[in-house]
């Protein structure tokens, strides 16, 4: 993913890489540097030095010093799969439903959006031929719709006629319903069909509508087969999706998937003071990390908290401070503290058996811990939005351990009354 796409110049002694963007250049440098140096001074049998630069060979006006081959890439019917301005068939479109304001450069990077933002920013520069589909899941209101927008941003940046569009789920599935209704159908599959890049949120309100499913996937297949670019956010991972067609789930597993989680708490701090500057706040460090404190789940909560903080402020006419912050946000600590997440989840349930705080993600087999273990990820499946693997790294686990114990507890509450009193019980302390 990294490496392959990477072009490189050789003066004299010196080596330069060329990649797409900034951010893989910084990639490169922080993860592949040493053992790339090391490569290429064997190879020349001398010691060179690394440069880097973002652009093609020919931008660097130099010859690349290896012969090329395979140059195009191709799909499994054989069509070229070059970048998106050579499928260009017909005329620009000109309403895409972007958000001109979702850019890269105004999405705070951390370690939670990380390998998302990369992934976008690879795609945004090689639409249809890296990454085809990228499937980009997470919970809401964590930066998945930004991302999407900001790689749409991008492709229309640097190929002004493409045709791209992107449409929340609903409004694919009123385009499909009028369409029939109108008996429109075939102009509809039509525009589809020649688009250069589809760009789609919240796929997973396909869910349940077959027929709308059907036209998806004819439509879907006819972009990837010819190299066009398909991007799709999800509120879960592809296998996940509950009453979608097994080939849908197949094909959206085809290419890249990539997991936004909420953000840490360093993280969450960096977007408050991002926000703060843009909106002309003054945000004072103690300020920020008493909100990153408060507010965990997304980053859509943390901008409500932050103008919740600032009204409160205006209304005192007092600067942000923790005590405006406690004040504002009292109500919102005290809600936190009988929040359903997985942290306390495990607090019940071990609370209940009586188990030590480690037991549910030790390695412990013994059926006193294991059969709670796997209760507990039972609930947390059942009371929270987390995605199979979310859960199971909170169990040190993988997702198919999770999947399993699901299916295990699922199976027992049928006819374990014991078990069916724990689970009621356990259930009753969390929401109540």
């Amino acid at each position: 993913m990294w490496v392959a796409p990477l072009k490189f110049l050789i003066k004299e002694d010196k080596v330069i890489i060329l990649a797409a963007s900034d951010m893989i250049i910084r990639w490169v440098k922080k993860n592949y540097e040493d053992i790339i140096r090391e490569t290429f001074s064997d190879k020349l049998d001398s010691e060179i030095t690394l440069q880097y630069g973002v652009g093609t060979e020919d931008e660097y006006s130099a010859p690349i010093s290896v012969e090329k081959k395979n140059k195009k890439n191709t799909t499994r019917g054989g069509k070229s799969r070059d970048v998106i301005k050579d499928f260009i068939k017909e005329s620009a479109i000109e309403t895409s439903n972007l958000n001109h304001d979702f850019t890269f450069s105004n999405f705070v990077e951390g370690k939670s959006n990380q390998f998302a933002l990369a992934a976008c920013a690879q795609v945004s520069q090689h639409p249809g031929t890296s990454h085809n589909p990228l499937f980009i899941y997470g919970n809401t209101g964590l930066g998945k719709t930004h991302l999407m927008h900001a790689v749409g941003n991008s492709i229309r940046e640097k190929y002004p006629d493409a045709r791209l569009i992107y449409q929340h789920c609903d409004s694919f599935i009123e385009d499909i319903v009028r369409s029939f209704r109108n008996n429109t159908h075939s102009d509809l599959r039509h525009f589809y069909k020649t688009l250069d890049a589809l760009l789609i949120d919240d796929i997973q309100l396909l869910a349940g509508k077959d027929t709308t499913q059907e036209v998806f996937f004819h439509t879907f297949n006819t972009l990837l087969d010819g190299g066009h670019q398909v991007i799709l956010t999800c509120d879960r991972y592809p296998k996940e999706l509950e009453m979608m067609e097994d080939r849908l789930k197949s094909r959206f597993a085809s290419g890249l998937i990539v997991n936004i989680e909420p953000p840490e708490l360093e993280h969450r701090m960096a977007i408050l003071l991002q926000k703060a500057e843009n909106w002309g706040l003054i945000l004072p460090q103690e300020t920020a990390f008493f909100i990153a404190q408060t507010v965990k789940a997304s980053v859509r909560e943390l901008e409500g908290a932050l103008k919740q903080v600032n009204a409160m402020a205006n209304f005192k006419g007092l600067p942000l401070s923790v005590a405006v912050a406690q004040s504002a946000l009292g109500s919102l600590v005290e809600i936190q503290s009988r929040q359903i997440t997985l942290p306390n989840i495990q607090k019940v349930v071990t609370t209940y058996y009586n188990l030590k705080s480690n037991d549910l993600t030790g390695k412990s087999r013994a059926a006193n811990i294991a059969k709670p273990r796997q209760l507990a990820m039972f609930i947390s499946r059942t009371l929270t939005k987390h995605s199979l693997p979310e859960i199971g790294r909170a169990f040190e686990r993988d997702h198919s351990t999770v999947m399993h114990a699901c299916r295990k507890i699922e199976e027992d509450l049928k006819t374990d009354y014991v078990l069916q009193r724990d689970y009621e019980t356990i259930k009753a302390t969390l929401t109540h």
